[in-house]
C-alpha cells in the first residue's frame, strides 16, 4: 500500500469495530466499506465487467413487495456486516434514512466475483448470509467475459446452501417467483 492509513484507522477502535459504527465513520471514509469478522474491508474501485453485471440484475422486477437494491450492507452480527451487490428485500424494510438492513428482511443476495473478492464471495459471505438465514444466494463469475450466475437455496434445517443451477447466457429460475434473465452484457468488457 502506498498511501499512510488515515490516523481513524489504525489502531482501530477498543474493542474492535462492530457493525453499528459504519454508521458514524469519519467522512473522508471510502463509499464502500464492509465488515467481515469484525476487520472493516474497503471495496476497490470496480471493473466494467462488475457494473454491467450489475445492471442486468438492476432491472429485474420482483413482485409488489419485494425492491431491488444496490451495493447496502445487511448486518448480520454484532461484527457481520456485508455489503452485497445487489439485494432483494421487503419494501417495508426500506425508509430515508435506512443504511442497512436485517436479515430477516433480505429475500435474495448477489455478489460479483472479483479477484480481490474472491475468497470472501465464494466462502466467507455464502456460510454467513445462510447462517442468518437469507435464502437465496446468486454468485455470478465472469468467464470468457461474460457472467456466469451460479444459484443457491437455502436448506432450512441445516442452514446451508445448496446449488439450484449454473446460468450461461440465460439465468431461468424461481425464487418464489419466475426470474428471466438475458446475462448478454449492454458492452463487452475492455
Amino acid at each position: 500500500m502506498t498511501g499512510v492509513l488515515p490516523e481513524w484507522f489504525h489502531p482501530g477502535p477498543p474493542g474492535g469495530w462492530t457493525a453499528d459504527m459504519l454508521d458514524h465513520l469519519p467522512p473522508d471514509a471510502p463509499r464502500h466499506v464492509e465488515l467481515i469478522d469484525g476487520s472493516l474491508i474497503f471495496r476497490p474501485p470496480q471493473t466494467a465487467f462488475h457494473m454491467l453485471a450489475l445492471r442486468l440484475f438492476e432491472n429485474l422486477e420482483p413482485p409488489e413487495h419485494l425492491a431491488v437494491i444496490r451495493e447496502m450492507t445487511v448486518t448480520l452480527g454484532l461484527r457481520q456486516r456485508p455489503e452485497p451487490d445487489i439485494l432483494l428485500v421487503k419494501k417495508s424494510a426500506i425508509f430515508a434514512q435506512t443504511t442497512t438492513f436485517q436479515p430477516e428482511d433480505v429475500h435474495l443476495v448477489a455478489e460479483v466475483v472479483s479477484d480481490e473478492s474472491a475468497e470472501r464471495d465464494r466462502t466467507t459471505k455464502p456460510i454467513k448470509y445462510s447462517g442468518a438465514a437469507i435464502r437465496h444466494f446468486w454468485r455470478v463469475e465472469q468467464e470468457d467475459g461474460l457472467p456466469v450466475v451460479h444459484t443457491f437455496e437455502l436448506e432450512p434445517a441445516v442452514k446451508v446452501y445448496v446449488p439450484t443451477g449454473v446460468h450461461r447466457k440465460r439465468l431461468q429460475t424461481y425464487i418464489g417467483f419466475d426470474v428471466d434473465i438475458d446475462l448478454t452484457l449492454e458492452s463487452p468488457p475492455v
